[in-house]
């Protein structure tokens, strides 16, 4: 059995921390700076919601809302502030951002952590390539205000400065996994799971009987893809497959494809952004098929959140961006876990402060 970790408040443990914290606050207050000077709007997403969201293997933490009568209400502490953030474009703001601690459960390892910082921003009217140019300037930005000439994590490097490399999920598959991804996914959508898992075991993937092709398209991407990202400078990885892209409106020309990217540094998910999904029938129905995903591997499901599906058929063609906070803080002050960077480390189960 490993030892549990010293302590965060002891002022030994803390005086080595403190540099990367304060780098953290850098940071944090010159993404404020740049965020205002283009006249976005600082939101403060509520916390509590109806539902914590509903992508297959997304898992929240669970609560009540007690009413003035007794009554007690399920609730959820939010995995993104996504759903009240749409909700206000639809009220009528443009420009908006969330500095937003959420909460993930079943996630806790170097990159992951129960309760985090994910900022996000979104642009009503404007198209997800503009998200694409502010994640190369605010990579910029957190190394200047860190006062870092690299990004590093397990020693690989990246120039903050250079422009990203764009690479499409499907160009990225053939290069690092020669597999011709698009040749599984037809027109409307659905895919063809049998030729995929072909592919995939001449790639050297090890399969099981029951994995769908989301679960291949997982597989390929963590042990083929991802390491090769983000090396030497950041990586854009566009234009998934339609079917691993929830909330992403398809792409003008080619429906096999939706508007999403992530951002790569040093082999390590920084952002995911989309060009958003505004027809509620459809996100209705990806949202149940998820559900239905979910409650077979889970044995659970979450609620749809009715309101923001009405307030989607409201909401502008808009784009937005989820970027996690703590993750590029440590690649900053090459922290070698989330934890180094998080003012308070939420407590190991079992080594919980009395």
């Amino acid at each position: 059995m490993s030892e549990a970790p010293s302590p965060f408040w002891r002022p030994d443990i803390h005086a080595d921390r403190r540099p990367a914290l304060l780098a953290r606050a850098r940071i944090k207050a010159a993404f404020r700076r740049w965020f205002e000077a283009r006249e976005f709007v600082e939101v403060e997403a509520a916390i509590l919601q109806v539902s914590p969201g509903n992508e297959t293997h997304l898992h929240g933490f669970g609560t009540a809302l007690i009413d003035n009568d007794g009554a007690s209400h399920p609730y959820y502490l939010h995995t993104s502030p996504e759903f009240a953030a749409k909700k206000l474009l639809a009220a009528g703001e443009s420009r908006i951002f969330d500095f937003a601690r959420v909460f993930r459960n079943r996630e806790r390892t170097a990159l992951h952590h129960p309760e985090f910082t994910m900022l996000e921003w979104y642009r009503a009217g404007e198209g997800y390539e503009v998200l694409m140019r502010d994640c190369a300037t605010l990579l910029a930005q957190a190394a200047r205000a860190a006062g870092a000439s690299t990004l590093q994590w397990r020693g690989t490097i990246v120039d903050p400065f250079a422009e990203p490399e764009r690479l499409t999920l499907h160009e990225a598959f053939a290069r690092h996994a020669g597999i011709d991804l698009l040749a599984t996914v037809a027109a409307d959508g659905s895919t063809d799971r049998a030729a995929f898992a072909a592919a995939a075991q001449r790639a050297g993937i090890r399969l099981a009987s029951d994995d769908t092709w989301s679960d291949i398209f997982s597989r390929i991407l963590s042990e083929k893809i991802e390491p090769q990202l983000g090396r030497g400078r950041a990586t854009i990885l566009c234009e998934y497959p339609i079917s691993e892209a929830a909330l992403a409106r398809p792409k003008p020309g080619d429906p096999r494809v939706a508007e999403r990217f992530e951002l790569y540094a040093c082999g390590v998910e920084l952002a995911n952004a989309f060009g958003e999904l505004t027809d509620p029938a459809e996100q209705r129905r990806r949202f149940e098929a998820d559900m239905d995903e979910k409650a077979r591997i889970y044995g659970e499901r979450y609620p749809i959140d009715e309101d923001f599906l009405a307030a989607l058929a409201q909401m502008p063609q808009s784009s937005g961006i989820a970027l996690g906070f703590d993750r590029l803080v440590m690649l900053c002050t090459g922290a070698r876990r989330i934890e180094d960077v998080l003012w308070t480390p939420v407590a190991e189960p079992g080594n919980r402060q009395r």
